[in-house]
């Protein structure tokens, strides 16, 4: 039996993200920022293994060209260059493989053990994915970091707090739940939540019971972005993970789940840069982009320009100066 490494190139036609440089050596790394790609997740029925979305990371990469035509011109999201024309290091380091001679892959316990890699390196992992079951190695993976608990704070149409499907309780409908049981994860904030979805009564109960704060979209428009921010406390460390049916379908329509009244991508935007000048993000994570039910890469250009903007914010305010 071969040894599968923690992550492989993308494919050479896809290059990487932003123009970073491609450093799969995450042994040795040497970055501020980690662009990963978790393609995988954990299926709950055999036809599910290789769903579309497993082509998501390799298709923002893709986009990297609508996303930012060059990292020299004026980005107005961020004003500026993107990286401010400070020596910020960013690396592409690949997606983690699935390995067909392991039952299960083996992807979670390498995509835990990349991210782990990338964190004590120093680096700020941004993961695209892949279903919601992807953040559930990073989330294990943020223990790493020691200290007081992180927040985590959800962008996304459903809760999350499915216990299992079909005897898989790592699938893309319980990422909430595993980090609720964890003990490096305190306070957690649900944003854009609306419809039905993941919220039977159980799970609903299960959320209530450990003290999420859910926050509907509506909740969001009709109050505003500002005061979904001044609930979160500030000073903290967050972790941000956003599924892409968090937002509108109208801005973010490939998506298998779309639901109407989702978040627009000014709010989503707001939020990462209150949440920078807040305390310290240490990660994010964009996921359940469905690239064949797109509308000209809309969703993938979206996914790109989210982590454009919480790059911009976070070199302006600081976290990699040396």
């Amino acid at each position: 039996m071969t040894t599968m490494p923690l992550t492989v190139p993308a494919a050479t036609s896809y290059g990487s993200f932003l123009y970073s440089t491609v450093d799969t050596d995450l042994d040795s790394l040497a970055a501020d920022i980690a662009f990963l790609g978790i393609p995988h997740g954990s299926a709950y029925t055999p036809d599910a293994l290789s769903n579309d979305q497993i082509n998501a990371p390799d298709t923002i990469r893709r986009m990297t060209d609508r996303v930012s035509r060059s990292l020299e011109r004026h980005d107005f999201d961020v004003g500026g260059p993107i990286y401010d024309n400070r020596p910020v290091r960013a690396v592409d380091v690949g997606n983690v493989p699935y390995d067909l001679e392991v039952p299960g892959g083996g992807h979670f316990a390498r995509a835990e053990e990349a991210v782990r890699k990338i964190l004590k390196a120093g680096a700020m992992p941004i993961t695209f994915g892949g279903d919601h079951g992807i953040p559930i190695p990073i989330f294990r993976a943020l223990s790493e970091l020691g200290g007081d608990p992180i927040t985590l704070v959800q962008i996304d149409a459903h809760i999350d707090w499915r216990n299992d499907v079909n005897g898989v309780h790592d699938g893309l409908s319980s990422p909430i739940r595993r980090a609720s049981e964890m003990a490096h994860i305190g306070e957690i904030f649900q944003i854009g939540i609306r419809a039905q979805g993941s919220g039977r009564p159980e799970e609903y109960e299960a959320a209530m019971a450990y003290g999420a704060q859910i926050i509907p979209a509506f909740e969001v428009h009709d109050g505003g972005i500002d005061a979904v921010l001044a609930r979160i406390p500030a000073g903290g460390r967050y972790y941000i993970t956003i599924d892409a049916d968090g937002l509108d379908p109208s801005e973010a329509p490939g998506v298998e789940g779309p639901a109407p009244g989702g978040l627009t991508f000014h709010q989503c935007r707001r939020l990462i840069h209150g949440l920078v000048g807040k305390g310290r993000v240490v990660g994010m994570d964009i996921v359940e982009i469905t690239p064949a039910r797109d509308v000209n890469n809309i969703t993938s250009i979206v996914a790109g320009r989210l982590a454009v903007n919480l790059i911009g914010a976070a070199v302006r305010a600081g976290y990699f100066d040396r």
